[in-house]
């Protein structure tokens, strides 16, 4: 039976987060974890496995971007994407004590998708096309509006 509350429990978490996250709390605690230990520790290391800063980490980074903040080179796409969802106007002008937590649970929730496999990127403004088309001279617009009223049949 604790087999299949262990199983049940660790359900949502790939294997590498799972051992990642036992070897931590093996080596922090003197007996064995229990798996409420585990479960804490399989959200607060999936960052650390996905390559993405931790939560305050990430706060900081947000609230000290430049602007414009999408072309800002952040450490994760979550943390900008954290901050948007945040509200940046709310981020720059709260104090910490009232936007971390509102910070930490949006980038809690995209951590959970990056986990799960969701890949999020940044999308970035496109580029000025290949070709930029000159305006025509006064003469040559000219020359082509007596054309365009000639074939609708409105000029001479």
């Amino acid at each position: 039976m604790a087999k299949q509350l262990w199983a049940r429990l660790l359900v949502d978490f790939p294997a590498e987060t799972i051992m990642f996250a036992a070897e931590q709390v093996v080596k922090q605690q003197k007996f064995l974890p229990n798996v409420h230990d585990v479960v804490e520790a399989c959200n607060s290391s999936a960052h650390k496995l996905l390559g993405m800063p931790d939560a305050h980490s990430a706060y900081i980074e947000a609230c000290r971007a430049p602007s414009p903040k999408k072309e800002y080179k952040w450490t994760h796409p979550a943390v900008y994407y954290a901050g948007r969802s945040s509200d940046w106007f709310f981020l720059a002008n709260s104090v910490e004590a009232k936007a971390f937590p509102v910070f930490e649970r949006n980038y809690a929730l995209l951590i959970e998708r990056v986990a799960a496999g969701e890949n999020i990127e940044i999308e970035l403004p496109k580029a000025l096309p290949d070709h930029i088309e000159k305006p025509l001279k006064r003469k040559d617009l000219q020359q082509k509006m007596k054309q365009l009223l000639k074939d609708s049949g409105l000029g001479n």
